[in-house]
């Protein structure tokens, strides 16, 4: 999913001028014909979809630096390139003193607006990404610091802002490197005990014969080496939230005193003589199927319903991948700030074919993948060749719809705009859809439609946005059409 630039003109002529070149740049467009309008769609509901507005400085009613007042007063950071018709120092002076980004007079170019979009879409990434460092090590992550456009999201974040209004025990799941963390301290960071610590345990990472030691704390001389008092994790996080990560491999006996604690509200440490009470409110997390572990004996059926109160599954980074070129902009904005780097922005052809992997270790891997190419990339924006663990293996295993990559070869491509999603230089202008098979038969419906979407997804560049509105479907229908064509092409392969 391309950024969304909203565009605030009264002038309908230089509406639909703007709004060309934004989409040409490869991002979305959304035209208001007023200040108070612009105002509305920033303030609704689906603002936060909003990445840049282009607003004009002299409408009627509610002028450009009426709106740059009201954003200020709202407390929005949404960057906001003001353009006008008279490039006076004293507009310009004006727009840069009540919050603009930059300005550009009109009529604007082409190239001069693409670069003032990206820079200020760049600056506006490395800000949202030092905020929610800042947020994280302080303890005030909230679901606003979680990058995410996916319709596939909105449930999840809606049912994790009802816990965080509740002590209720949350269960985390999904697959290593989808943000299981950072959604445990957004939930606490958005709940009452945010003042409170946040204490993140690894369950996975402790030995066995030290988890009780380090969950529940000892006493001086409880054991061999242990030369000090300890008051363990749960003493901690008295008042705030502890986070069990991997919760899954705790150890039976472990688990065993995790439950008594849970019924309780209170620890006993080892080697100590008595409980001592405890307020914390429990976040666990897993990657994997506990009811699973449960059936095999592995993990108490009893501990099970006690974590298992309500469940938040976070789906694979495949399964959205509409926050595919989001992600990918604020990692390059903090990788290029820590580097020291002037990377101006990741081609579109780039763009498209990482947005079509599968990317096994979510996130994690993807953010992974950028710093390596930030500190090994020699040029000024990060190509196809930057990334050359992903080169060859396009999603499902490396392939597109009947076995054959998505992206075009390199050498065959057109030229792209930096840190866009479509090129500016012409597609093909036909294709050919054979209607019958070898056999002379009519070919399958579902044949036809995978090869039509091959088709589109090659004419646009990868360009998921654009191929779905031009085929008249959903990114989410289309996402799934090719999740299903690739699952019947591995099927074939078996068999």
């Amino acid at each position: 999913m391309a950024a969304t630039i909203l565009i605030a003109d009264d002038d309908a002529v230089q509406r639909r001028l703007v709004e060309n070149m934004v989409q040409k740049c490869g991002y979305e467009a959304l035209v208001v014909d007023s200040g108070d309008a612009a105002i509305a769609a920033l303030t609704a509901s689906e603002a936060h979809t909003i990445d840049a507005v282009v607003l004009d400085l002299v409408m009627p009613g509610l002028d450009g630096l009426g709106v740059l007042a009201k954003l200020r007063e709202s407390g929005l950071n949404v960057p906001v390139i003001v353009q006008t018709a008279h490039g006076g120092i004293d507009n310009v002076v004006s727009a840069m003193r009540a919050g603009a980004q930059d300005f550009v007079v009109k009529p604007a170019s082409f190239e001069r607006l693409q670069v003032s979009l990206r820079n200020a879409l760049n600056a506006s990434a490395l800000k949202g990404e030092l905020q929610r460092i800042r947020h994280s090590r302080e303890g005030r992550l909230t679901f606003s610091d979680i990058i995410t456009r996916s319709e596939t999201m909105t449930g999840v974040l809606r049912t994790a802002q009802k816990a965080a209004s509740s002590a209720i025990p949350v269960l985390i799941e999904g697959e290593s490197g989808v943000g299981k963390e950072l959604f445990a301290r957004a939930i606490h960071g958005s709940s009452e005990r945010k003042s409170k610590p946040f204490v993140a345990v690894n369950c996975g990472a402790i030995p066995d014969n030290l988890v009780e030691s380090i969950l529940f704390g000892h006493e001086k001389g409880a054991f061999t080496g242990a030369t000090e008092k300890h008051q363990g994790k749960f003493l901690e996080a008295h008042g705030g939230t502890l986070f069990l990560d991997e919760v899954g491999e705790l150890p039976l006996t472990a688990q065993v005193k995790l439950l008594r604690a849970l019924q309780e509200g209170t620890v006993e440490a080892v080697g100590g003589r008595k409980p001592v009470k405890v307020d914390v409110r429990i976040i666990s997390a897993t990657n994997r199927k506990l009811l699973d572990l449960v059936k095999g004996g592995q993990f108490r059926e009893d501990l099970f319903y006690r974590l298992h109160v309500l469940p938040v599954t976070i789906p694979p980074l495949r399964q959205r991948r509409e926050d595919i070129p989001h992600l990918l902009r604020h990692f390059l904005a903090r990788f290029c700030a820590e580097e020291n780097r002037n990377i101006t922005g990741i081609s579109g052809e780039a763009m498209a074919h990482l947005a079509q992997l599968d990317w096994p270790g979510n996130i994690r891997q993807l953010e992974n993948t950028v710093y390596r190419a930030v500190v090994l990339s020699e040029g000024d924006q990060l190509a196809l060749g930057d990334f050359p663990q992903a080169s060859f293996h396009v999603a499902s295993e490396g392939k597109a719809l009947h076995g054959e990559p998505l992206v075009v070869s390199p050498s065959t491509a057109p030229a792209m705009n930096s840190g866009n999603e479509i090129p500016l230089a012409p597609m093909p202008t036909a294709g050919n859809l054979a209607m019958l098979n070898v056999s002379g038969e009519v070919r399958p419906l579902e044949e036809l439609e995978n090869e039509i979407i091959r088709f589109a997804i090659s004419h646009y560049r990868g360009q998921m946005s654009e191929v779905a509105r031009r085929l008249k479907i959903g990114r989410s229908t289309l996402y799934r059409k090719l999740d299903e064509a690739a699952a019947d092409e591995r099927g074939g392969e078996t068999n």
